[in-house]
């Protein structure tokens, strides 16, 4: 039978996560050579070893690998059942973990920082991914929510509209597509499309649209940062399709425009999702709440948009 203590396997957990003693021992206000100490007595327990060191770093071996999987299970369970104790205690209080796609990054601090105010007890830590990456928060249990654009089907997830998510075309001031007063789809083939990384929820959202009303796309780079897409479009290397929320600073000081293209702003929604069967602890219902009723106004008009103006 095996004799693991609780505070054995959270230091197993951590130096796991991090893949780091000195991380570990610093995430749990221990030194390191109490973190080793524990993670010693562990692998005796258990018979076999946990780690091995390859250079200079470590490595989960197949039995770490296993256990793992059931700390990390164990720990968010015991963090259910200290936010469910709070709750009842009537303690404004617990952790949020929250993940959310990189667009998402230009709205969510000015939510958070408002959320903090009213609920300033409640600690919230924040991934910021693409797509995918937040898809694998959601499926490992790792976040109790996530912000995105519409979720996939094959996942059982429980997802609700929060905010309007308007996808523009831009340009530089002075390509010659800023001139006009509309720009046809076809027109659109004969320019370079400047593209997110696979994986990226905008960038499906755009071949989606384009191949529905037959245009062919021309890609020219792929960049793995909305900032990055945003430079080089104004520097006048082509065109790109990004959220209005991610250029509305660059809109209203006149480096984009935002042109005035058929069919365009493709409209869609972002959405607040979590695992379906996911009971959600006190502090993260008090985030939905204020989402719901707090993120419909920040969707961005910018003045100098044609697209939305027009």
């Amino acid at each position: 039978m095996l004799h693991l203590t609780l505070r054995q396997l959270r230091v197993f957990e951590s130096v796991a996560r991090h893949l780091s003693f000195s991380r570990a021992a610093e995430e749990l206000h221990l030194t390191q050579p109490a973190v080793s100490m524990q993670i010693k007595q562990l692998e005796d327990n258990v018979g076999l070893p946990l780690f091995e060191q390859l250079g200079k770093k470590i490595y989960l071996t197949d039995a770490g690998r296993e256990l793992f999987h059931y700390s990390r299970s164990i720990a968010q369970q015991l963090q259910e059942v200290e936010e469910v104790l709070d709750q009842l205690k009537g303690l404004e209080r617990g952790r949020l973990v929250i993940s959310v796609v990189s667009t998402a990054k230009y709205f969510v601090p000015k939510l958070l920082a408002r959320f903090q105010k009213i609920h300033p007890k409640i600690s919230v830590s924040i991934y910021v991914a693409n797509r995918e990456n937040v898809l694998k928060h959601l499926a490992d249990n790792e976040v109790d929510l996530a912000i995105m654009g519409r979720p996939p089907q094959n996942m059982e997830l429980h997802a609700e509209p929060i905010m309007d998510n308007p996808l523009v075309c831009v340009a530089a001031p002075d390509h010659p597509l800023a001139k006009l007063k509309k720009v046809s789809l076809q027109r659109l083939e004969e320019e370079n499309f400047l593209v997110r990384e696979p994986g990226s929820g905008t960038r499906h959202a755009m071949e989606r649209f384009f191949a529905e009303h037959g245009v062919k796309l021309n890609r020219g780079i792929e960049m793995d940062t909305n900032e990055a897409i945003k430079a080089v479009v104004g520097a006048g290397m082509g065109l790109s399709v990004i959220s209005l929320h991610t250029c509305e600073l660059e809109v209203e000081t006149g480096r984009l425009v935002v042109l005035n293209v058929e069919g365009f702003p493709i409209l869609r929604q972002w959405y607040l999702v979590h695992r379906a069967q996911k009971r959600l602890t006190a502090a993260a219902l008090a985030f939905r709440d204020y989402m719901l009723a707090e993120a419909p106004k920040l969707v961005p008009l910018p003045k100098r948009s044609r697209a939305l103006t027009s």
